[in-house]
């Protein structure tokens, strides 16, 4: 697990600003960095050893037979099946590293080795006898990956801050990511605010040749199976056994680490049973496990982890270390901004962050998480709300206007009033604009009308949801509207928001974290299941909850839903208020050009009165008011 840094350009003097880049990724890589040049080629990592701790492991890494050389940052959990393969050709390793199994397995296969591939990656392969730089994102987007091509140059890396310094591409913003992190607090896709820097896509690879640094069109080498032939199994207990089976495959491979690992523990579902399961297939151990405490969130509608993460540790016979959250949002909030590269806004990144410190403070290089548990198994509540599809088909359009009204003027503190708001908000609408509508926080016109006249101008034909529609043309034989929420879960939410701050807070202090659910075969199995069985009756994650019967405490498995976040509407409309009152003055948006100033404030003193539910939109504007001021504004990067 490391940072990575590639560079091809027209002229070797393009290549002068490439260890200033890789040093903003020193964060990611405390344990080494290697920076290799030839021609017009720069390759640099910064390396957090995991595996193969000794030199061999070194990166970037070289196989002087075939001409390659490689930057990788991830894990390839079945390597070492893939090493027995490559040793029957007539491959000889060095190492125990995973890289240079990756390294052997192109010379092998070329670009076909994505196909055998179960990891967690990013990584730019150069090589020489064809001068061609070829680059690959995991199929899930577990690792980050963003990338400029301009002026005859080509660059990536892992994080968005180490393209800056080499100048490649101007600062100009795009404008429909400005709207979609307001929109989402994420932005899907490809775009980032800056117009000029991408970011590659999940299960996607990029080859450029260095004559003519031309890069190809980002080819798609894996798409979910949604849509695909249905699993068919005798009966529940089939099922049950099967996703048993394929959980415990996956939890097993995550565990090949060189160094001492631990996992989250929230006391919900998802990371109480892989960390049960971790201790069915090693008994005698005595794993680490950490949890948050003092989020005091009753009021935001999710209820305090603490006492089921005690009662899981308790039962399966963990050590449980109790990070206290920090409460000093507003010393840390550009920190975090600077971390997660992008204006995001959701307070959780700051649970993994301060969660992977305590975990590096004790020794401890890797976290296993339950990230994913939801978006593959159905675990939101906007998966429940589609349960009212018949009855809003059926409702004519004025009167579900008529019922958001009414809902719109009760207090908004309430979060039972929050939730029928937003499940009415898009009522009205047709059954694809409900379903993407579910993901959004504002209303489009009310986002429109935040913008000055010039930007509402250039934004007049942007419509958030179109992504999420366009995507869904790809699944075309899939039936199941649950599967169309979640193929949205897993294209959108997961690897452009939760996979993209769980990757950066905890690589901020060096933790990789993996995720056992988005093993490769338990996704395939997820995605082919009947959805009967991950949404049953208004029940969420019934299959995976009937798995964890044979594991957890039945008040563990069937607790109320809470999210790994904090208190937001508290922070807004009262700890960060003085910030917002600095850091959103009408004198700072007038300068900024971007913002109608009365809209705004508007906004703002509406949420603070309770009249609205708006806390999250003011949070998303102080993200990106952080952004600017450290990311657009700044000439010089720090790290």
């Amino acid at each position: 697990m490391c940072g990575i840094l590639a560079v091809v350009a027209d002229r070797p003097e393009a290549l002068v600003n490439a260890a200033k880049a890789l040093d903003l990724l020193r964060h990611r890589g405390p344990d080494d960095i290697g920076l290799w040049r030839q021609g017009n080629c720069a390759l640099g990592q910064t390396r957090l050893s995991i595996l193969e701790l000794s030199d061999l492991g070194h990166q970037p890494m070289e196989l002087p037979t075939a001409g390659l050389v490689i930057v990788f940052n991830g894990e390839i959990y079945n390597h070492l099946d893939l090493r027995v393969e490559l040793g029957a050709k007539g491959h000889v390793f060095c190492s125990t590293s995973d890289t240079e199994t990756l390294l052997h397995a192109y010379a092998e296969w070329g670009e076909a080795m994505l196909e055998k591939l179960n990891g967690i990656f990013a990584f730019a392969i150069y090589d020489s006898k064809r001068n061609e730089l070829f680059v690959a994102r995991d199929h899930f987007g577990v690792k980050p990956l963003y990338y400029v091509a301009a002026q005859g140059r080509f660059a990536c890396a892992s994080e968005l801050k180490a393209l800056l310094p080499l100048e490649l591409a101007d600062r100009e913003l795009d404008r429909k990511a400005i709207a979609s992190y307001l929109y989402y607090l994420w932005c899907p896709g490809e775009r980032t605010a800056f117009a000029g820097i991408r970011k590659l896509l999940p299960g996607t690879s990029i080859k450029i040749r260095g004559d003519d640094l031309a890069p190809a069109a980002p080819r798609r080498y894996y798409q979910l199976p949604f849509g695909e032939a249905r699993l068919r199994k005798a009966d529940e207990g089939a099922w049950i056994e099967a996703l048993d089976q394929h959980l415990t495959a996956a939890v097993d491979r995550q565990m090949l680490s060189d160094v001492p690992l631990g996992f989250f523990l929230s006391g919900g579902l998802d990371s109480s049973l892989l960390v049960a399961i971790a201790k069915k297939l090693r008994p005698d151990e005595t794993f680490k496990t950490f949890t948050i405490e003092g989020l005091e969130g009753s009021t935001e509608g999710f209820s305090e982890d603490l006492p089921y993460a005690r009662k899981v540790a308790a039962h399966l016979g963990v050590e449980l270390e109790v990070v206290r959250a920090d409460p000093a949002i507003v010393r840390g909030f550009d920190a975090m901004i600077w971390h997660l590269d992008e204006p995001q806004a959701d307070a959780a990144p700051l649970n993994v962050l301060n969660i992977s410190t305590r975990a590096r403070q004790l020794g401890i290089k890797v976290l296993i998480g339950g990230t994913a548990g939801d978006d593959l198994f159905s675990g939101y509540r906007r998966h429940q709300a589609l349960r009212y599809e018949p009855l809003f088909q059926l409702l004519p359009g004025p009167v579900a206007r008529l019922l958001f009204r009414l809902v719109e003027r009760l207090p908004a503190s309430n979060p039972w009033v929050r939730r029928a708001g937003k499940l009415l908000r898009n009522a009205d609408k047709s059954p694809l604009d409900r379903l993407t509508g579910y993901f959004g926080w504002i209303d489009r016109e009310l986002l429109l009308g935040l913008f000055s006249a010039e930007w509402q101008d250039a934004l007049r034909d942007f419509k958030p949801n179109d992504y999420l529609a366009e995507r869904l043309k790809e699944i075309p034989r899939e039936e199941s509207t649950l599967n169309h929420m979640l193929f949205c879960e897993m294209t959108g939410f997961l690897p452009d928001h939760n996979l993209s701050y769980t990757d950066k807070l905890g690589m901020a202090v060096g933790v990789e974290i993996r995720v056992p659910y988005l093993d490769r075969e338990v996704v395939d199995f997820a995605c082919r299941m009947p959805p009967a069985l991950k949404m049953k009756g208004g029940m969420t994650k019934y299959l995976l909850r009937k798995v964890a019967e044979r594991y957890l405490p039945q008040d563990v498995i069937y607790r109320p839903k809470t999210g790994f976040g904090a208190p937001v509407r508290r922070w807004i409309t009262h700890d960060l208020h003085p910030l917002v009152e600095v850091r959103l003055a009408r004198e700072r948006l007038r300068q900024r050009g971007i913002f109608d100033l009365d809209a705004v404030w508007n906004l703002i003193e509406r949420n603070r009165r309770g009249e609205i539910d708006a806390s999250y939109i003011v949070w998303s504007l102080l993200a990106l008011e952080s952004w600017l001021g450290q990311f657009h504004d700044r000439k010089e990067e720090t790290v």
